[in-house]
């Protein structure tokens, strides 16, 4: 059975969720006061519904759908986030996620029941402030605050050595996920085969090992 999400909120962060979902193979219902945003999305995704998202019974106007998830993509007014959340949680909606805009907003929204906090802007920032920090990084991926997933090409030191002579584990106190070359993806290395210039590492580690490297 398919996955069935509510988005309340469509600027570009609940839009961009909206969407991707769809594109996922589930069930999205999109709400937003804006009818311009409604006609917008309307032939991408399953429902489109202009709807004030401070109503109180939003939710239940919605019928009788068995929602997986809900993301309440608009951070603007604190009141109608919480009346949100407040309705997810009556409505035993399992997966509640809302974008705030500070840490103040956040705490609030937990106190009440949401499930995960997003900062979009903040994250966007930091993802693109650790890819400028080297120009070997093709990607850097946050899994959490603390740990990351990073592709980098083969440093210059590192070619022509095997994995198993760096000992990356041990040395660097990261792990090597895979090799890419080209469109090809390995996933299981030889720790026996030279490291060869142009292919890419994907790295998964703490953020201060992988920024040492």
């Amino acid at each position: 059975m398919e996955k069935q999400f509510v988005v309340l909120g469509l600027g570009s962060f609940g839009e961009s969720v909206a969407v991707t979902l769809q594109q996922l193979g589930c069930d999205v219902v999109a709400v937003d006061q804006d009818e311009e945003r409604i006609q917008d999305i309307a032939d991408k995704v399953t429902y489109a519904m202009q709807a004030d998202i401070g109503n109180p019974d939003l939710l239940k106007s919605l019928g009788s759908r068995n929602f997986d998830g809900i993301v309440i993509g608009s951070s603007e007014d604190l009141e109608s986030s919480i009346l949100a959340v407040l309705e997810a949680k009556e409505m035993g909606i399992p997966y509640i996620l809302c974008k705030a805009n500070n840490e103040r907003h956040a705490q609030v929204l937990r106190k009440v029941g949401a499930d995960a906090i997003v900062f979009p802007e903040k994250e966007m920032g930091r993802k693109i402030a650790k890819n400028l920090l080297s120009a070997n990084l093709a990607d850097w991926i946050e899994l959490s605050p603390d740990y990351s997933i990073v592709e980098i090409a083969v440093p210059k030191r590192w070619i022509g050595k095997t994995l198993k002579e760096l000992d990356v584990r041990r040395t660097y106190e990261v792990n090597v996920a895979g090799i890419k070359e080209g469109e090809h993806v390995e996933i299981t290395p030889d720790p026996d085969m030279p490291l060869r210039a142009g292919v890419i590492l994907m790295l998964i580690g703490a953020n201060e090992a992988l920024e040492r490297i």
